[in-house]
């Protein structure tokens, strides 16, 4: 995902981190957030990224803050976005996704989960692993390599870690959901969900 900024600001121009919204009007009835979209825009969303592009609505880095109004929407789905990010920054993406979000506003996250890869390695599951061969033979190897992504993940994540996370920056009646299964009234939340096999799914309420 693109979500963050480069730290050495070499990936990103100065233009393209400068928080905006697109020329284009925005419907005020649009109030769910695709955040952190990369290339997977959808209609009917509001799709935020750190990269301008066609079908982006929302341009700007999590960390410094979205050009978008506190209590403004109703639910949000940022799908493996935030393992991008440092483990500093995560409460600070986690503080601004919950400012935009409407009282009792839902917040749906889809995280790579360390617990899966961990089990995988455990029951020497090669076929779990989405690393080929080529790149790494032993299960040790593929473990590490996906778990890290080539060096693109920062933060990996287990359920209860994610959770304190958000538990820590006042979100409540956070819980553990199945890929495409939502407990919250928004049923077309789940609507962005993809890579059950290795995701955690999670949700929690402002």
């Amino acid at each position: 995902m693109t979500a963050i900024a480069a730290d050495d600001g070499s990936a990103v121009s100065a233009e393209e981190t400068t928080m905006h919204v697109e020329s284009r009007q925005i419907s005020e009835t649009i109030r769910r957030l695709n955040m952190g979209c990369g290339p997977h825009r959808m209609p009917g969303w509001l799709n935020a990224d750190i990269h301008r592009g066609p079908g982006i609505d929302v341009v700007g880095d999590i960390r410094t803050g979205l050009n978008l109004d506190t209590d403004s929407i109703d639910y949000i789905v940022a799908m493996h976005m935030l393992q991008d990010l440092r483990y500093p920054d995560i409460p600070v993406a986690l503080r601004e996704l919950k400012r935009v979000l409407m009282p009792r506003g839902v917040l749906r996250l889809g995280l790579p989960d360390l617990e899966k890869a961990i089990r995988a390695y455990i029951a020497e599951d090669h076929g779990y692993f989405h690393v080929p061969d080529g790149d790494a033979r032993a299960i040790g190897t593929k473990l590490v390599t996906q778990i890290i992504w080539y060096g693109s993940v920062r933060t990996p994540f287990t359920f209860d870690c994610i959770a304190e996370l958000l538990v820590r920056e006042r979100f409540r009646h956070v819980r553990r959901c199945a890929f495409g299964q939502t407990e919250s009234i928004y049923p077309e939340i789940v609507q962005l969900d993809n890579r059950p096999r290795e995701s955690l799914f999670v949700e929690a309420m402002k």
